[in-house]
């Protein structure tokens, strides 16, 4: 079942959510004509590509229409399409630099697809959670597994990436230059002892809320955020979330 994304809630922390984004980009040493933002959501950090690259054509790809409806409306100047991953690959098209910002995660399949992504460009650059051992996700699961919730959430949509290596060696051995690292960043969240329960309900648990009928999914909700505030406790009004990210950039031209 498709599930509908909120761009509100998705940048309630969008500093936070930007500067992995920043730290990718930097690693990009190219001068691009053509830039493809994969997953592009509501389109803010899109927007840092066009200023990075301005005499590039920049679009922004992503499959939810409510993000996209808000791309269109808060960065103008940039073109966003409606359009799955997969969907845009077998198009055949070609783009001199591609961007993914924790997208990949959502595709079982990534492993694999990073060949045909390689292919498509002259770089390629993602980032993608690794934190889904930390107590932010697995209580979710947890919770999610539970006979009371279990017949509603069992066929929603579950993020999860490899390790580093793993993508540093798929791509090497295609012959491919890979810069591959990660960093586990100390998220303050200052204000809202609910905050962790706000950052995973815009992102890897929003399939799971929104799989849940009503009554059901505020019993889930109050439950959810008992169990994270005993996780991740409030000191003088602050909530410290460790978040590991995992990077890769790769020239997508096999090196001669």
């Amino acid at each position: 079942m498709a599930h509908r994304w909120d761009p509100d809630r998705y940048l309630t922390y969008a500093d936070e959510r930007g500067r992995p984004f920043v730290e990718l980009i930097a690693r990009i040493r190219a001068e691009p004509r053509t830039v493809v933002d994969l997953g592009c959501g509501p389109g803010n950090l899109t927007a840092l590509l066009a200023e990075r690259w301005p005499q590039a054509q920049v679009r922004g790809l992503d499959s939810s229409p409510e993000m996209i409806a808000s791309a269109r409306r808060d960065v103008p100047a940039i073109d966003f399409e409606v359009a799955d991953l997969r969907a845009w690959l077998a198009r055949g098209e070609h783009a001199d630099v591609i961007v993914s910002n924790a997208t990949l995660q959502w595709l079982p399949d990534h492993l694999e697809l990073l060949p045909a992504l390689s292919a498509a460009a002259e770089w390629l650059a993602f980032q993608v959670p690794g934190n889904f051992g930390e107590q932010s996700h697995v209580i979710v699961s947890e919770l999610a597994a539970e006979p009371a919730y279990a017949e509603h959430t069992r066929d929603a949509a579950v993020p999860s990436s490899r390790e580093p290596v793993e993508y540093l060696e798929a791509l090497t051995d295609l012959g491919w230059e890979v810069d591959a690292w990660e960093t586990t960043y100390l998220h303050v969240l200052e204000g809202d002892e609910d905050a962790v329960f706000t950052w995973v309900s815009g992102t890897g648990a929003q399939p799971t809320l929104q799989a849940l009928p009503g009554g059901l999914r505020a019993d889930f909700e109050a439950e959810l955020k008992r169990r994270l505030r005993e996780a991740y406790p409030s000191r003088d009004g602050r909530v410290v979330l460790p978040f590991r990210r995992i990077f890769v950039v790769t020239q997508g031209r096999a090196l001669r």
